[in-house]
């Protein structure tokens, strides 16, 4: 038994590491002397404090899918290039190309508002489980109990922000075991202020993705704008600079191995507690369909973005979202092979069961979770293919959600509704869709149209799919590029000319005649009837369940250690350090890059290896001024331990005394499985040298008036 409990704890230890965990900011008391020990130089009520300004105050969530930082005390903020994409593509026209060739704005007047992109910072966190916890019964499990957690939460988020301008969501930890309300200052105007052309802040493209070494710029800055009050307001050229409780000092120092790093951020998802079951649907199922789907995808929108760069500019935000975690996902599999993550699960799963036999009340309570996960697993992996299929060739493709959306719409006209609820339905329809036909191009929408379908119709068992879909797949021996072109070549969801007629005055007989429509609204209504079926949903259930007490149990087993709950797009920190690592092959990386790399790395016929001219040039000068490092190089990335996942993309890399050293933007591919289990030698943050984004600002660019705004700390 004690052979048994020590395997057991080692399979554990992954959930307490200095150098793991995604820690919730205001727990950081019970985190703190290990946090010393690693080399933390400030106190953690200067990290999170909801009384006095703390490092917290400058942590942004931007846009609710990444991390940004202030770094000025006028509300300049700093993110990954990646993260800025997509509002740099709206900006850029073929005339003024800010992908392909940058953008600054040299003064506040020249920054470029961006619609619908939002700021977000913590004002407080405060524990709410007992009030939860208190309307659910313990057996009560399924759409009940969170149908009833919903509504309780929805009372104390309205509650909470009564009389004030703040937002509030509580969101539940540790599998529904705790709850959390999350209290935020949420700001509207928010403006682009500079990005590095693509060929700094995307350098490697693909090839280099999810990889080190890396030599990637991906940086970007925003600006937060306020009222006259310095309070959240919509886009007004009345507004002023947002003037922030703290922003980051910038550290020119630079790093060296072993120095402490921290970083703080939004996580959005990490599966940490999934057992081998869900480990053995993601390699088998999962992870490969959505890989060769997004693949499918990606070689289609190549094939016409090359022929054009109104085409290119139009799709390069879709391109890179698809391809990043088309990526992603190869790698995650390859790694959950190769790191063996199956087997910790076992093992881990083996000392959980042990551990419940030698008591008696253990068994009552926890006696049956890991058959009732491989019971649900079962159900889930029958269905799996109809799920992933529905989002990845279906519903993920914007052509579709824009036609499907029109659902309600059809259904009002088919009943004779009243005209007025036809015509509110129809304005709220045209006012949400106004601008989506800028980002439609024709020939890549009917080509992924018919391919997805191909898809869904390979892949989807037959007794799941709709009856359309297997009539249109038997009729035409899987070939749907005929059915498409049809349907789609005088529809009203295809011409911008078209939809704007219908919407102004939509009509029985125009809507009864939209084929793709009605094939879609088929298709939603067989998904529902496959994954909402009595079997299906009992399954869901039993594995929420055993899930949530399959956490509790892990907690209670080892009552010492520090745990941490799944990322769930909440405020986070992760400490450690500075550091290097080798592969399990034995090749052994250095902590940084430099730009001698970036420029053996040029390849002028490789689009993802250009490297500017005036980049060039600065090199061959090596006019690096105050930014090079020790050795009087220019130091481009730099490797450290810290535990991040998507979401913290843009987040700060700060030092001992809090202080700006990098830009998180990447992860390394012989970790990719960190997300389910993490690599304790492997695993490394990929962020940009604080140095390089600041030698960029100023000698490529141009716009030292940004570094001017900065607090510098040599």
């Amino acid at each position: 038994m004690k052979k048994l409990l020590l395997t057991l704890f080692v399979g554990l230890c992954f959930l307490g590491r200095s150098d793991e965990g995604m820690y919730m900011p205001f727990m950081l008391k019970q985190n703190y002397k290990d946090m010393k020990a690693a080399g933390l130089e400030l106190s953690y009520k200067k990290i999170y404090n909801e009384k006095k300004p703390s490092v917290k105050d400058a942590i942004v969530s931007l846009g609710g899918f990444c991390t940004a930082e202030i770094i000025s005390p006028k509300g300049l903020m700093l993110t990954n290039h990646h993260c800025g994409y997509d509002a740099i593509r709206a900006n850029s026209t073929p005339e003024n190309d800010y992908l392909t060739d940058g953008f600054w704005a040299m003064n506040n007047g020249e920054e470029l508002p961006i619609e619908g992109l939002t700021a977000s910072i913590v004002v407080r966190i405060e524990d709410v489980t007992e009030e939860v916890l208190a309307v659910v019964d313990e057996h009560l499990v399924g759409m009940e109990r969170y149908q009833r957690i919903q509504q309780v939460a929805g009372e104390i988020e309205k509650a909470a922000v009564q009389g004030t301008h703040y937002e509030a969501k509580v969101k539940p930890f540790f599998g529904g075991s705790e709850f959390y309300l999350f209290i935020t200052e949420v700001f509207t105007d928010v403006r682009l202020v500079g990005a590095p052309p693509s060929s700094i802040g995307k350098y490697g493209g693909d090839t280099d993705n999810w990889m080190w070494t890396r030599h990637t710029g991906d940086f970007s800055m925003f600006r937060i704008y306020a009222n006259a009050e310095n309070k959240p307001a919509p886009f007004s050229m009345e507004n002023r600079p947002y003037v922030p409780k703290h922003h980051l000092p910038v550290s020119t120092k630079g790093v060296e191995k072993g120095d402490f790093s921290m970083v703080m951020g939004y996580p959005g998802s990490t599966d940490r507690y999934l057992t081998s079951e869900g480990v053995n649907l993601a390699i088998q199922k999962d992870q490969p369909t959505r890989v060769e789907i997004r693949g499918k995808k990606l070689h289609i929108m190549k094939e016409e973005m090359d022929k054009s760069d109104a085409v290119r500019i139009q799709y390069a935000s879709t391109y890179a979202q698809v391809s990043n975690y088309w990526k992603y996902f190869i790698g995650q599999s390859e790694q959950l092979k190769n790191n063996k993550v199956y087997d910790k699960k076992v093992t881990i799963e083996k000392g959980f069961e042990s551990w419940v036999a030698e008591d008696d009340s253990r068994k009552e309570r926890y006696g049956t979770v890991i058959q009732d996960l491989k019971d649900a697993y079962k159900v889930i992996d029958e269905v799996t293919y109809t799920r992933v299929c529905f989002y990845e060739a279906y519903y993920s493709i914007a052509l579709n959600r824009f036609i499907i959306a029109h659902a309600k719409l059809k259904k009002l006209l088919e009943e004779e509704a009243p005209q007025e609820e036809i015509n509110a339905e129809a304005e709220g329809l045209k006012a949400k869709y106004q601008d989506f036909f800028e980002g439609f191009n024709y020939a890549i929408e009917e080509k992924t149209m018919a391919e997805m379908f191909k898809v869904m119709a390979h892949y989807i068992p037959e007794d799941q799919r709709s009856e359309k879909l297997n009539k249109i797949a038997s009729d035409s021996k899987f070939d749907f590029e005929a059915y498409v072109t049809k349907n789609l070549k005088n529809s009203v969801f295809s011409s911008k000319e078209r939809y704007d007629e219908f919407i102004s005055n939509p009509t029985k007989a125009q809507i009864e005649n939209e084929e793709l429509l009605s094939f879609g609204i088929e298709l939603l209504a067989k998904y529902r009837e496959v994954n909402s079926s009595a079997e299906v949903a009992q399954a869901n259930a039993k594995k929420t369940k055993a899930n949530r007490l399959f956490i509790e149990a892990l907690r209670k087993m080892n009552p010492k250690k520090k745990y941490y709950p799944n990322a769930n797009s909440t405020l986070r920190l992760s400490y450690g350090n500075v550091m290097d690592y080798t592969n399990n092959e034995g090749k052994a990386y250095k902590y940084y890059t430099t730009i001698d790399g970036l420029m053996a790395k040029e390849d002028p016929n490789n689009p993802e290896f250009i490297v500017p001219a005036r980049l060039k040039e600065l090199y061959e000068k090596k006019d690096y001024g105050q930014y090079a490092a020790q050795d009087g190089n220019l130091w481009v990335n730099f490797i450290s331990n810290n535990d991040i996942t998507g979401g913290n993309s843009g987040s700060p890399v700060m030092n001992a005394n809090g202080e700006l050293i990098g830009c998180a933007f990447d992860g390394n591919w012989e970790a990719m499985s960190g997300d389910i289990a993490f690599e304790d030698n492997l695993q490394r943050t990929i962020s940009v040298d604080i140095r390089y984004i600041l030698f960029v600002i100023d000698k490529y660019a141009g716009a030292s008036h940004l570094i001017d705004e900065m607090t510098l700390v040599e």
